[in-house]
């Protein structure tokens, strides 16, 4: 049987290529499909462990058997941690991966409602230095797709947590100069708490389950966050954090740095 086979962030750049046909045995598993490419090329057997896998835009196990023209992304390390599992699909939340700017009053229009008296936002932004490197810029890349997919159901699982009106979650690729935002997220809800709360899990819930990779360029190198080369340079950390608070209406704000 055949398999659509789909690369991402340090693997893509290793291999040289971003995807492949193979032709593979009837019934083969997942765990068995990356036996196969560890032996064909050494990038698979060093992120043993790390690189995870999703079929037709949903994480599976080792165990999953693959079926004819099935789509498989191999997953390396997203830009904020390892995928864990989620929630249904909320009800027509924005999302949306962009190469252009963001603009973060077009998400706080977008949730605004006469029902909701609270909106929280979330703004990372590209900080000029991480663990002691001045930064130069930082590169997205993004399955596109699976990202908005898992997008929609991260504000499904907020929408089950807390009662919260509506969720806008666009991240960028491509290039992000210094000071610029990679990611912005707008929650409204009735009160002030679950909007808050909302928000603060929409951006935490994304670094962990979205396929997103980014790669720090800084003062005499470059790494990819979160792979192996980057556990050489330093402790592995992400380099976003957030700081202060969510903002509100007639509230506070929380901004992150990339």
């Amino acid at each position: 049987m055949n398999l659509h086979l789909l690369y991402f962030g340090i693997v893509r750049e290793k291999l040289g290529r971003t995807r492949e046909e193979r032709r593979v045995a009837d019934g083969i598993t997942v765990a068995e499909l990356m036996t196969e490419l560890a032996g064909d090329h050494g990038i698979f057997a060093l992120g043993a462990g790390s690189l995870r896998v999703a079929v037709n835009r949903e994480y599976v196990g080792d165990s999953h058997v693959l079926a004819d023209q099935d789509e498989v992304a191999v997953i390396p390390p997203v830009a904020g941690g390892a995928p864990q599992a989620h929630g249904a699909e909320a009800a027509a939340p924005l999302a949306r991966i962009t190469g252009a700017a963001i603009d973060l009053g077009s998400l706080v229009s977008f949730v605004s409602d006469p029902s909701a008296g609270a909106v929280a936002t979330f703004l990372g932004t590209t900080r000029a230095t991480n663990r002691g490197r001045s930064v130069l810029k930082l590169e997205y890349e993004a399955y596109d797709e699976m990202a908005v997919a898992e997008f929609v159901k991260i504000a499904a699982r907020a929408a089950e947590r807390w009662e919260i009106t509506r969720v806008a979650i666009v991240h960028r690729k491509g290039t992000v100069p210094l000071g610029e935002a990679s990611v912005a997220i707008a929650v409204s809800a009735p009160h002030r708490f679950e909007a808050i709360e909302a928000c603060h899990y929409c951006i935490d819930a994304l670094k962990q389950v979205a396929p997103i990779w980014k790669k720090e360029h800084f003062e005499g190198g470059e790494v990819w966050i979160g792979s192996l080369a980057d556990c050489d340079h330093g402790d592995g950390g992400d380099s976003h954090e957030g700081a202060g608070h969510p903002h509100e209406t007639g509230g506070h704000s929380r901004r992150g740095r990339e």
